[in-house]
């Protein structure tokens, strides 16, 4: 984003049912080297599964205990929280369709440079980060380098030609000033009902501002640049950039998120950005902005 710019362990489901077996419970296989069908098993060796626990009561009365080898079905305690449990379930879900699409130890080349629109690799699948060592912890170092030295206050790993699931943003924009964040692998998990309009620019785009808007604040679950996972409640101009670097983990660019009018206004710009690309590359641009009117 532009400077211009003013865990915890799988608690699986658990529906009402008539009672099957007392030992049983129907499962659901999340593998993704498995067909989603059901199997009936006394015994779970792997507990990441959405779980149809049959108790016949209704399933608010109970949550599931896991082992390595077993399902429990037990009564919560009363202050479990069903929201949280409903969060950290679809959470999981997600993190498990994306296991195949896990980064192994990461490389990149230096030094580090904006990727500008249209470069495919601002459409690129990024994936998930597994490896957490000292070569990550460089590459957000340099990310940082290269944020302030373009004018940013925030910078996503594809944008430096590099596609995994990390971003690092400063709302000071400045080096020594502020806050520095790294997330690596974040979701939302909740947005707030209250949008605002706010005039952005992206590093991507250069010489290109409107407005778009966006929720004023999130919920997120992240990771930090250790690997520690941790959720943290957004605001502002901090919601703000998020949204925007987030869009950008998600192959999303930022005027996909403005109205049809807006859009209109920065169609030549962007079409300007297009010709651009074909000239320094000598390759047709990957794709050509559509009017939405």
């Amino acid at each position: 984003m532009h400077a211009m710019l003013t865990s915890s362990p799988f608690k699986p489901l658990l529906y009402c049912s008539s009672l099957l077996s007392s030992s049983k419970a129907r499962v659901f296989s999340s593998s993704p080297l498995l067909p989603l069908m059901p199997a009936y098993y006394s015994s779970v060796p792997d507990v990441r599964h959405v779980v149809e626990a049959v108790a016949g009561k209704p399933s608010s009365q109970y949550s599931l205990s896991s082992s390595t080898d077993r399902v429990i079905l037990q009564k919560p305690s009363k202050s479990r929280v069903v929201a949280y449990g409903r969060r950290s379930l679809l959470s999981e879900l997600q993190e498990l369709r994306e296991e195949k699409d896990v980064a192994g130890p990461l490389e990149y080349e230096t030094p580090l440079n904006v990727v500008l629109y249209p470069d495919p690799r601002l459409r690129a699948k990024n994936k998930r980060i597994s490896v957490f060592d000292e070569n990550l912890e460089k590459f957000a170092k340099d990310m940082f380098e290269v944020m302030y030295k373009t004018d940013g206050v925030g910078l996503s790993a594809p944008q430096v030609g590099v596609n995994v699931q990390l971003m690092v943003f400063n709302p000071e924009g400045e080096k020594g000033k502020g806050e520095e964040i790294v997330l690596i692998n974040p979701r939302i998990f909740k947005y707030s009902n209250k949008r605002s309009l706010f005039t952005e620019g992206c590093l991507s785009f250069p010489g290109i501002e409107a407005d778009v808007e966006r929720p004023v604040s999130v919920k997120i679950d992240a990771q930090d640049i250790k690997g520690k996972k941790f959720n943290i409640h957004l605001k502002g101009f901090q919601a703000r950039i998020f949204q925007h670097e987030y869009d950008h983990l998600q192959s999303t660019l930022f005027f996909e998120r403005m109205t049809p009018d807006v859009l209109e206004t920065i169609i030549p710009a962007l079409e300007q950005l297009e010709r651009e690309y074909q000239q320094r590359t000598g390759l047709p641009s990957p794709e050509k902005v559509k009017s939405k009117a």
